[in-house]
């Protein structure tokens, strides 16, 4: 007996793109029930709280089924169409014009964050088509059309009634995560004040900035206190022998933690290297799924921006997150050499931790903290 053609057919799923990833939506589907596909071309564009990325298709033939439209959210795992084997064709059909300038939302988010005319790329996909490469490429060689975005946005009051400004998806998982943390966990935030003056004359010296300093001294905390460097799974604590490192960027529509994998094999200068691309892929929108899961302790750097101090929310499942705040300059006492006290001017930041009192306790995250800062104020 034949198989039916939904028996025989190759189910394309809903991709688990990270342990907080749950589900996805379908932002556009490139192929229509009838249409020939190629094995790995792109055969819809999904989007979660995380990243947006291209699904390609498991294998070549001909798409039978769409499960699921454009603009539907569903569990991972859900099988979001089928495609079964094609008779071979001679020749490869030529997509019309319209369908090589039709642009997918990722490739047009692209397009508008940076300025870029798409109508000027050159695409590569099939017919033509601009893909999300094409876009990122043409934003990595400064294309001649690229238009500067402006600096200042109007003001949201409007003499003529308020703006409502719509809620992005991104905003609406991250208050669903932030808000699920905080019933979660039992949040406390301890607070140590950090001498920068060594790691300033060292970053002079290197060309890079605090962050790389103060993720090296996280991880060789984590080193000597592995209860921090852990994730809860239902009722067990895991502590993770590899120190998976989340580091948050703000973007303009909220913020992603990438993950420096096995940043404990880093240096300072690797880190600083590693975290940079993270940061400059995040923001163009190009990060993989393996980028954004599997952390195991974060880091966040408001003190960027100026911030002193602040009380962050746990990434869950972990059971710490490492706030950075601003370096500034205090008159702060210190020993004078002679037995005796001074007062001078140092450059102090604090570094802020909340932490899951579940998993440990007030005394093990000072000493986690203390750790770090005699890292940093003896290098």
């Amino acid at each position: 007996m034949s198989s039916s053609p939904t028996e025989a057919a190759v189910a394309v799923t809903m991709p688990q793109m990270g342990v907080s990833v749950a589900e996805g939506t379908i932002v556009e589907w490139r192929k229509r029930p009838g249409e020939p596909i190629e094995r790995d071309e792109t055969i819809c564009d999904i989007s979660t709280d995380k990243i947006d990325i291209e699904v390609p298709a498991p294998s070549a033939g001909t798409l039978t089924e769409i499960l699921v439209a454009e603009g539907q959210t569903v569990p991972v795992g859900t099988t979001i169409a089928r495609i079964a084997p094609a008779a071979p064709q001679n020749g490869t059909p030529q997509p019309t014009p319209d369908q090589s300038r039709r642009y997918s939302p990722v490739v047009a988010r692209i397009a508008a964050r940076h300025g870029i005319d798409l109508s000027a790329v050159k695409g590569s996909g099939r017919g033509g088509r601009v893909t999300k490469q094409d876009a990122l490429a043409a934003v990595a060689a400064g294309s001649e059309d690229a238009v500067p975005a402006p600096l200042h946005i109007d003001s949201p009051y409007r003499p003529d009634g308020d703006e409502v400004v719509p809620v992005s998806r991104m905003r609406r998982s991250i208050a669903d995560h932030m808000v699920a943390s905080l019933r979660t966990a039992a949040t406390c935030t301890t607070v140590v004040e950090v001498d920068m003056s060594a790691v300033e004359a060292a970053r002079a010296t290197l060309g890079v900035t605090y962050l790389p300093f103060v993720a090296r001294a996280a991880i060789d905390a984590l080193r000597a206190y592995p209860g921090l460097n852990a994730t809860f799974s239902d009722d067990a604590l895991i502590r993770h022998r590899d120190v998976n490192l989340g580091v948050a960027v703000a973007l303009d529509d909220g913020l992603i933690v990438p993950v420096v994998h096995r940043a404990h094999e880093l240096s300072v200068e690797g880190l600083a290297g590693r975290i940079g691309e993270l940061a400059r892929r995040a923001r163009a929108g190009d990060l993989t799924p393996d980028e954004v899961r599997g952390g195991t302790f974060t880091i966040t750097n408001p003190g960027a921006f100026g911030a002193i101090i602040g009380t962050p929310i746990i990434n869950q499942p972990q059971v710490a997150i490492l706030d950075l705040e601003a370096v500034v300059r205090r008159a702060v006492v210190i020993d004078d050499g002679a037995g005796g006290e001074a007062v001078a001017i140092r450059p102090i930041a604090n570094l802020c931790m909340s932490w899951d009192h579940r998993a440990l306790d007030g005394a093990l995250a000072a000493q986690f903290l203390s750790a770090m800062r005699s890292k940093l104020e003896r290098l």
